[in-house]
């Protein structure tokens, strides 16, 4: 009996020995497994499944056919900071071209060797670091706010257009200014910086144009995307 007594005692002592091995491990290697775990969601839920490009991006009317929910957040920034949906398009067709990982090219080292890229830009809006981090903070958003995600892409166009109409007095309905303003950074704005950069200059000017025709486009087919839903109908939703 007292053999026995000290067998179950080896035993139990041995069992308590390999929970506490256990639980080292799970402390020592929970928290990368962890971390592997989120950065596979991560790029499931922001790369994998980020939508095409529209297979008509010349049409407004036709990108929102091809991605409707596009429409609401264009919609949602538009009521929240007053950028027209069409303008908020035009800047995202000529920022990235609707890409949601789209980054500047990278430079050459040596004229052949991939090198830094020259700047932050990222996501649909090409926002910038520092542009990024302020509307973050200035929005109380959180870390599953990215630009990669087209609903914060277009809602941090808004924002910045609409401090570029608080603080430089640029119209809504002033496309060319607005991304002036969008591209140089207010500060620029106002030092005239893109007055010596033709290429910018030029690219204002298709924006505009391409912002006025999209909003003609919309104007054409927009009842279709206020009464998509199956408990929205004319005329409560438009």
């Amino acid at each position: 009996m007292v053999g026995m007594r000290k067998r179950r005692g080896r035993k139990a002592k041995r069992s308590r020995t390999g929970i506490e091995k256990w639980k080292s491990r799970a402390r020592w290697y929970g928290l990368p497994v962890l971390g592997l775990l989120m950065g596979t969601w991560a790029t499931l839920r922001f790369s994998l499944l980020a939508p095409d490009p529209p297979a008509n991006p010349e049409n407004l009317c036709e990108i929102f056919r091809e991605h409707t929910v596009w429409y609401d957040y264009a919609s949602e920034s538009e009521q929240r900071w007053g950028t027209p949906i069409a303008t908020q398009m035009a800047f995202v067709y000529y920022e990235s071209s609707f890409r949601s990982h789209a980054r500047p090219p990278r430079t050459l080292l040596w004229g052949f060797i991939p090198w830094t890229r020259p700047t932050t830009a990222y996501g649909y809006a090409q926002a910038l670091d520092p542009a990024w981090q302020e509307y973050l903070q200035a929005n109380g958003e959180d870390w599953f706010t990215v630009r990669t995600d087209m609903e914060y892409a277009l809602d941090f166009v808004g924002w910045y257009n609409y401090l570029s109409h608080q603080q430089l007095g640029i119209a809504f309905t002033a496309p060319r200014n607005l991304y002036l303003a969008y591209h140089e950074g207010r500060g620029g704005y106002v030092r005239g910086s893109y007055q010596q950069k033709p290429d910018v200059t030029d690219l204002a000017s298709r924006v505009q144009t391409r912002a006025f025709r999209y909003d003609n486009q919309l104007k054409t087919c927009e009842q279709e995307f206020q009464c998509w839903r199956w408990y929205q109908f004319w005329p409560f939703c438009g």
